[in-house]
């Protein structure tokens, strides 16, 4: 009987077979495209373009960008012809600041909103808390009165508060 492992292994063992039976192409070397055009020569993409010298170089892919020795920056094609790769540069740099001021921007005015929406909720806690007292202090004053009311109706108001209650 079969389990999910034992399948699953009989599957992939064939899959790899397969993948080894079939031959990856190799990639065409760019220096025979030297001497025509730029768009010929950057159909493959590995290769790199240099006006001065009409050359179809591969790609230093060890360094980041093409050293001055195998072309000059500003000369240098890769991808599109009419892409420079010094103005390429620079605007991939000013494009990566501009995304981090803006991004800074951003946090300092989340912080800045917190800290106001903070004063805002403070001042309105403070607006119902006096609300409340103002209401507390009017129902007590209320209250009060409602005492006094009683106490003069069954005769036992006191014209003194101060004064000793005494026994008649």
């Amino acid at each position: 009987m079969f389990t999910v492992y034992g399948v699953f292994t009989v599957v992939f063992c064939a899959f790899l077979t397969a993948e080894a039976q079939t031959p990856s192409p190799a990639p065409a070397p760019c220096s025979i495209k030297s001497n025509t055009s730029c768009a010929e020569c950057l159909q493959i993409v590995s290769c790199l373009w240099c006006i001065p010298t009409r050359q179809c170089l591969d790609y230093p892919v060890r360094t980041i960008l093409p050293p001055r020795s195998v072309c000059p920056l500003n000369e240098a094609r890769w991808g599109l012809c009419w892409i420079n790769f010094q103005i390429l540069i620079i605007t991939m740099s000013v494009l990566a600041g501009v995304i981090i001021i803006a991004i800074f921007i951003c946090c300092f005015c989340c912080c800045k909103c917190e800290r106001i929406g903070n004063k805002r909720d403070d001042a309105k806690l403070a607006r119902q808390a006096g609300a409340r007292n103002s209401r507390q202090k009017a129902r007590r004053v209320e209250m009060q009165l409602r005492h006094d009311e009683i106490r003069q109706k069954y005769g036992l108001a006191k014209d003194n508060p101060y004064s000793r209650m005494d026994n008649k």
